[in-house]
């Protein structure tokens, strides 16, 4: 009788904790305070080398989407060494301040949505998202 009554314990501990880590994943979790939610990280920069040349430089695609639950604004990437052999959309990507570069003029960009520009250099230039204000309500 004492050799059931010894497995009977452990058992029953581990359906205790089974139970209980099924009850934590079964709660929906909290959503994110609002000024959290949208992030720099929010921001997805995608670039593809279009095949396309300007002179000898490839040309790059860069396409910066909007990740976040809700609108963005006022999206500054962080690109070192940046440069381009063909005129880039100032309205689309131009530099501000040392390091940054606005993108779509500071304007909205709606949750999903994505900004997309050109430019043309030998290389393509790594792109950061580096600052990012949310529209969320």
């Amino acid at each position: 009788m004492a050799q059931p009554m010894k497995l009977l314990l452990p058992a029953a501990i581990v359906l205790l904790l089974l139970l209980v880590v099924q009850a934590r994943g079964a709660r929906p979790a909290a959503a994110p305070a609002a000024s959290t939610r949208c992030a720099a990280s929010s921001v997805e920069v995608e670039q593809v080398n279009t095949g396309e040349k300007a002179g000898f430089d490839a040309v790059f695609e860069v396409t910066v989407r909007n990740r976040c639950g809700c609108a963005v604004r006022g999206v500054v990437l962080r690109s070192e060494g940046f440069a381009s052999s063909a005129a880039v959309d100032p309205r689309l990507f131009r530099r501000v301040g040392r390091r940054g570069y606005l993108v779509g003029d500071g304007r909205r960009i709606e949750s999903g949505a994505a900004v997309r520009f050109r430019y043309a250099w030998d290389r393509a230039f790594r792109m950061a998202p580096a600052a990012v204000h949310d529209d969320c309500t």
